[in-house]
């Protein structure tokens, strides 16, 4: 496996909640806003222009190997955020392969919420939650390695 990380969900404050976490940890974010997306992600043109200027996407590194990430999706698209569904693990496996078996076993029993498929920044990304309660994310760039914040 690539790398495993922390990834929050936040109801519009994720911007606030992301500079409080650069004062405890410093390094440097990488934000993108839904407004810089809307080539990219269908529907996100008719987004309010105060929704447009949330984060779709945050990363901040707050360790050798470990990023913190983020976005505003949930309250954005009008899922609210509670305690308990405002965290992922994210994971970025190493093959298409290994995306799909770890995808295919944590989603038995549990609630695929997106299925894998292909994104403009990875060949493989989707969402679900395991029969336990916690939601996975899965990102496996293959040939699309690029930085989402370029």
């Amino acid at each position: 496996m690539k790398q495993v990380n922390p990834y929050l969900n936040f109801d519009g404050n994720c911007e606030e909640a992301f500079t409080f976490y650069q004062s405890i940890f410093g390094g440097e974010p990488q934000l993108v806003r839904f407004n810089e997306m809307k080539d990219e992600m269908p529907g996100l043109d008719q987004l309010s222009k105060e929704d447009g200027e949330k984060i779709a996407n945050i990363a901040l590194p707050i360790g050798a190997n470990t990023t913190l990430m983020g976005d505003d999706g949930k309250g954005v698209f009008g899922h609210g955020v509670t305690a308990g569904n405002m965290f992922m693990i994210e994971i970025e496996p190493e093959s298409a392969e290994e995306t799909d078996k770890l995808f295919n076993a944590l989603s038995e029993g549990g609630e695929v919420k997106m299925p894998i498929a292909e994104t403009t920044w990875a060949e493989k990304f989707g969402q679900c939650m395991d029969k336990y309660g916690v939601q996975w994310m899965f990102s496996y760039a293959g040939s699309k390695e690029k930085n989402l914040y370029d």
